[in-house]
């Protein structure tokens, strides 16, 4: 008779057994054994934060993850959270900052775009520095991660130059300027190393589940920095504590996520590879893309009506409407909290109906949003106004950023995204000057209907200059 092997004496494993050994696995490792161990409450332990991240990133996997895929995913989640964080106590307070040192509404149109054509003009170098040297992570972490966030500290140090305002307020759309500029030069490279982090079958799933964690934060600490401010700038008449304070945690917990970022594995790509895949003319790109240059100039009519009103709404929330800095906070917290719900909403509708008829129906609406600001009389009403933005918005960008890779090419396809994002950058420059001067000439109204109009505009050349081109192109595909 022949021996039984030993695997016929091994009993096999319930689920519940291999799920205990997975847990056991997973936390040998994090455990730290030493004189007072006894004393560590486990509810400390880096398991417990660790652990719902990877359990989620399994369930969003239709694909076996390997550990570095797992970590790199991890730490590019916590990366995405704390620069949400961040932004929340310092992005939309930089005009309220140059305000309080008595900027006119000019000088503030001045401060939002010297900052957009700042990062418009970082974009092509960022871009050619990869191409050359290669070194994505090492370029975000010094240059997004490091340069831009020593701006906001930077920033958070300016009174206590006490300065003349009127230098003090070219010393704001400097820093702001170099801050844009040092953030975009990282974006080509931050593109192109998230591409490759993230696999392709489970991008959607988890962009989806990291915006909404980052949109979390920004609810909480929109409000958090608007409370900073407020009370900040009340400890002392004319003081600008509050404005300090939030910019200096902004620099902390930016650097949090700098250093999340700076643990990611970057993965090796072949030299011949990352040529041939960034290779392609952009004229071939265009001629091969129906819809879009349609897409490039609907873009900048849009963006160039957006920016007109879009950097004086908190100012006439504040200067008109009568506002404090803790309400503009709590405003910009409920259009995260509306936008998260949108992020669930439309990423339905996408899979059901694409981006381009997503784009469509939240670009109407949206345009409607800054002319109903003519007739507010109670800071109430545009919390109410923040509400129905933050939800088209979240849908509109959805179906923006996968429309734009939906026309574009893979060939050539970074030139041509390069392209349009000049263009939106571009128009992001000409906006806020043009509107700076309209508000100081003719009123907020005129730009708040001004803005309407044209982003009106900007969805009815898209209809005509995208939409029906690529109707046409999927009748004559389907007919062949």
């Amino acid at each position: 008779m022949n021996k039984p092997t030993e695997s016929e004496f091994r009993r096999p494993r319930s689920p519940e057994r291999e799920e205990r050994m997975l847990h056991l696995l997973d936390y040998i490792p994090q455990r730290r054994i030493g004189v007072f161990d006894q004393l560590r409450p486990q509810r400390w332990n880096w398991y417990l934060i660790r652990r719902p991240i990877e359990r989620s990133l399994d369930q969003q996997a239709p694909q076996p993850l390997t550990i570095r895929q797992v970590r790199n995913l991890r730490h590019f989640w916590l990366d995405g959270i704390f620069a949400a964080a961040s932004e929340s106590f310092y992005l939309a307070f930089i005009p309220l900052f140059a305000l309080a040192y008595g900027a006119t509404n000019q000088q503030v149109g001045w401060i939002i775009a010297i900052g957009n054509l700042a990062g418009a003009a970082a974009l092509f170098p960022g871009a050619r520095l990869i191409e050359t040297i290669g070194h994505r992570k090492e370029t975000v972490v010094w240059s997004g991660g490091g340069m831009a966030r020593l701006m906001v500290l930077l920033l958070a140090l300016l009174p206590l130059l006490t300065l003349p305002p009127p230098i003090a307020v070219l010393a704001i759309a400097a820093l702001n300027g170099a801050r844009a500029f040092s953030a975009n030069f990282a974006n080509p490279a931050w593109t192109a190393l998230v591409a490759e982090i993230v696999p392709d079958f489970m991008r959607g799933r988890y962009f989806s589940m990291r915006n909404l964690t980052m949109g979390l934060a920004t609810l909480l600490c929109s409000s958090a920095a608007g409370w900073i401010i407020h009370a900040g700038n009340q400890w002392q008449e004319g003081s600008l504590l509050g404005y300090q304070l939030s910019f200096l945690v902004a620099f902390v917990v930016g650097m949090a996520s700098t250093y999340q970022f700076s643990q990611l594995r970057e993965p090796h790509v072949p030299r011949q590879a990352e040529e041939q895949r960034s290779a392609g003319s952009l004229r071939h790109a265009l001629r091969h893309s129906p819809g879009f240059w349609g897409l490039v100039v609907s873009g900048f009519v849009w963006n160039f009506s957006l920016q007109i009103a879009a950097p004086f709404f908190n100012v006439y929330l504040v200067s008109h409407l009568g506002a404090k800095a803790d309400i503009v906070g709590i405003f910009a917290s409920i259009a995260s909290l509306s936008a998260m719900g949108g992020q669930l909403f439309f990423g339905k509708v996408l899979d059901r109906r694409g981006a381009v008829f997503l784009q469509l129906v939240t670009g109407l609406p949206i345009s409607l949003l800054p002319v109903m600001w003519v007739f507010y009389s109670q800071p109430w009403q545009a919390g109410v106004n923040n509400f129905f933005g933050g939800f088209l918005w979240a849908g509109f960008n959805l179906a923006n950023f996968n429309l734009l890779l939906q026309i574009t090419p893979e060939n050539g396809r970074p030139r041509a995204v390069a392209l349009y994002q000049t263009g939106v950058f571009a128009s992001a420059f000409f906006g806020p000057l043009v509107g700076g001067y309209l508000a100081d000439s003719v009123g907020f109204n005129t730009i708040f209907v001004l803005s309407g109009a044209g982003r009106l505009a900007g969805i009815l050349i898209f209809l005509w200059m995208t939409y029906l081109p690529l109707r046409r192109w999927k009748e004559r595909s389907a007919a062949h």
